[in-house]
């Protein structure tokens, strides 16, 4: 007779760490950062307490918030929607700029983003799509994962028909280090819902020239 393996139940603490996720990250105060970064100077060999570099902690600290604000967004707060003007048309906005950070190097990458969605009852403000990207590209990403969570925020949100997402990038990572191809951009989609289609997926491509 096989034997079954049984585990011990989770206590409640540890169902609800599993189900939300998320690991507790400690908080770091400003000038252990700060002090931090100055041994990444000295790390790098350079000398943090030189007149050019005596501020440089602080300026990098200060372009984070911009550089990775998206984590202090949500995308319900962006994505504002209207019944009124709803149509059943394709809607596009195309070549929105972005600029992300590669979660495995640290390293820029930018390009532009092309929205299509097809509506169901409900429009979206136009900058709201911009917005949208904004909140995404604003965190340590990958290409692949970006334009997954643009497509799926949306169809969460504004549940319409069908949503797609082209994105197109050059990675500082693949340009200024390792393989040192300056040239490349890469090229990522998602496809959602009625844009599986091969007629509506061509009409969003062809749009999108």
């Amino acid at each position: 007779m096989r034997k079954t393996h049984q585990t011990k139940p989770l206590s409640k603490a540890q169902s609800a760490n599993a189900q939300n996720g998320k690991h507790k990250v400690a908080k770091v105060s400003q000038e252990k950062i700060l002090q931090n970064l100055r041994e990444i100077l000295a790390y790098i060999g350079d000398d943090p307490n030189r007149e050019g570099l005596q501020e440089t902690p602080m300026r990098i600290l200060r372009s984070w918030e911009k550089i990775y604000g998206g984590y202090k967004q949500k995308p319900q707060d962006v994505l504002k929607t209207f019944t009124e003007g709803s149509c059943e048309e394709m809607v596009v906005l195309k070549d929105i700029e972005f600029y992300s950070t590669c979660e495995h190097h640290l390293q820029p990458f930018f390009g532009t983003i092309s929205i299509g969605y097809l509506p169901k009852d409900r429009v979206l403000g136009i900058s709201k799509l911009a917005r949208l990207v904004e909140v995404y590209a604003r965190r340590l990403q990958i290409q692949e994962k970006l334009v997954a969570e643009i497509a799926d925020s949306l169809m969460q949100t504004l549940q319409p028909h069908g949503v797609m997402v082209v994105c197109k990038a050059k990675h500082m990572c693949i340009s200024s280090r390792g393989i040192e191809k300056h040239n490349a951009v890469m090229v990522t989609s998602a496809i959602r819902g009625a844009f599986k289609k091969l007629e509506v997926r061509s009409e969003f491509l062809e749009m999108i020239k």
